[in-house]
């Protein structure tokens, strides 16, 4: 039986537009799942290395206090009542230790914080007692039950006589099972897309797990935990022990033989997508039938236009497909028709992912830039020889707020505080959140002392308003600025924090510019 040309046409056409739309389908979900996965790595290898270098900041950190107060004891070692002075001291001052000691060099403890753990006057046996002693000098343990029955790791500094004679150590314990500061630092880039983090040792123990009761396990047969603690950092996909695909970033810490490793599961990753292709397939799908419904009534009158309509329809992912759809010579009504549902269809589309990628670029929570926000507006400022200043802006003591009024109030206190910056900042400054409580402000143009009186305007305002309930607040800022000699961005940036971090140790609610980065035409007010 011989088909005629109405029903080859209607045949041809309803096969050409079934195997276009699926092919479309498919490819586009494709191309976005490996673009969503891409780019869900990198954030995940960005987030490890961040987290590295927070705990290597921290670690050093602890070495520096240990350092120091070694240096006060061996100055004052005939001195009994400097011994609790400097445990007590270690212990509170700065919260990084969950108790310090003071250990001569027969392994007699001499002071100890807190008192209540009531060693004082006796030796010490445990795993890191005798290492500290065995190895004489600066040491990060690993982890081990310590003489109050606590799963530590301990960090210790050697303490020598002027003569060289060795003294004993200072030292301080960090509890993992615990509340502590290492867990306080980690578990504020806890996400709840899913994404999780783990630390693991040189002998493949967990040192911190969102499931405390893993910590202390030993776990084996993991490549990314084999790769990060070969020295090795970067992104994989992979299944966890729960039979769950994974997509993780990794690094090593320098301080430590230790590896970060976050995860964020696929499927949260791909769930985005999914509900974008059912959406675009319940949109398109009753255009669909109503195309074929005029091509089944007109078929013998519409097989020109509808060959171009098809051949354009092969490439409606490509950015020129409006354009080359608006050029077809519809010249009757269904032809026409047809078109502007095309063209409807691919703009949806189209406007979608501008959407997804507008999210991508903006933090949830204050809709401030994000941290790939940012690098994007640093290439493009360095890329156009634009000089900036870097505002490096943390809020002092939010731990406390979260602490005392719940994350649901910090979370509006994040937000508060993002309004008042983009308030005093001026609408071609950019101001991003890079995580907690931290944020970045660049200023274009800017000078050192334009820069820094920016700051004191933030931070007077800030620390003026009311933010209810919390009160008020109070913030630090650090100043850096590029071009500045042969330093790359990521310099700047360091220097930014280094100068943050000044105002921090310094007593905190102040601006600080970097000193490299000092303008002779400021003049800080009394």
């Amino acid at each position: 039986m011989e088909l005629d040309l109405k029903k080859l046409i209607l045949f041809l056409a309803l096969s050409a537009t079934i195997v276009t739309f699926l092919n479309s389908f498919y490819s586009s979900y494709q191309v976005q799942k490996q673009q969503l996965q891409a780019e869900t790595l990198k954030s995940q290898s960005a987030y490890a290395a961040k987290l590295v270098s927070a705990t290597d900041r921290f670690l050093q950190s602890a070495q520096q206090q240990l350092a120091y107060s070694a240096k006060v004891i061996e100055s004052n070692f005939d001195n009994t009542l400097i011994y609790s002075q400097e445990v007590t001291r270690l212990r509170l001052q700065t919260d990084s230790f969950n108790s310090t000691v003071i250990v001569l060099a027969n392994g007699m403890v001499k002071g100890i914080s807190p008192k209540s753990l009531k060693l004082e006057g006796k030796k010490l046996q445990s795993y890191g007692a005798l290492q500290a002693l065995s190895s004489k000098e600066p040491m990060i343990s690993e982890p081990y039950i310590s003489a109050a029955n606590n799963l530590i790791i301990f960090i210790s500094h050697p303490l020598f006589a002027s003569d060289g004679r060795y003294l004993g150590y200072v030292g301080g314990s960090i509890y993992l099972k615990h509340a502590s500061i290492l867990n306080d630092l980690l578990q504020v880039h806890f996400h709840k897309d899913g994404s999780y983090l783990y630390v693991v040792d040189k002998n493949r123990r967990l040192l911190y797990h969102p499931n405390t009761s893993r910590i202390g396990e030993q776990v084996y047969n993991n490549e990314v935990i084999e790769a990060v603690l070969s020295g090795k950092h970067g992104t994989q996909q992979l299944v966890n022990s729960q039979n769950e695909a994974m997509l993780a970033g990794y690094a090593p810490l320098q301080t430590a033989p230790w590896g970060i490793i976050t995860q964020r599961p696929l499927e949260a990753t791909l769930e985005p997508l999914d509900g974008l292709m059912i959406n675009v397939l319940h949109r398109t799908l009753p255009i669909g039938l109503a195309t074929l419904l005029f091509i089944w009534l007109l078929a013998r009158f519409i097989a020109h236009p509808l060959r171009d309509l098809a051949q354009t329809a092969n490439a409606l992912d490509n950015p020129s497909a409006p354009q080359q759809l608006k050029v077809i010579k519809s010249w009757y009504f269904e032809s026409s028709e047809l078109r502007k549902a095309m063209l409807k269809g691919v703009g949806v589309f189209q406007n979608q992912i501008g959407v997804l990628r507008q999210e991508a670029q903006t933090d949830p929570l204050t809709g401030l830039h994000n941290r790939r926000s940012l690098d994007g507006i640093l290439e493009h400022l360095t890329s156009t020889q634009t000089s900036f200043a870097v505002l490096a802006i943390d809020i002092d003591f939010f731990k406390h707020v979260n602490d005392e009024y719940g994350h649901d109030i910090g979370d509006l206190v994040l937000q508060s505080l993002a309004n008042i910056i983009l308030d005093v900042t001026r609408t071609t400054d950019f101001v991003t959140r890079t995580g907690g409580e931290e944020f970045i402000v660049i200023s274009p143009n800017a000078t050192a002392t334009t820069a820094y009186l920016l700051a004191e305007r933030l931070r007077m305002r800030i620390s003026e308003t009311f933010i209810g309930p919390v009160g008020y607040i109070n913030v630090s800022v650090g100043i850096a600025g590029w071009p500045l000699k042969q330093s790359s961005i990521d310099d700047i940036l360091r220097l930014a924090d280094q100068a943050l971090y000044k105002a921090k140790r310094t007593g905190r609610n102040r601006s600080v510019l970097d000193s490299q980065y000092q303008d002779a035409e400021i003049k800080k007010p009394d």
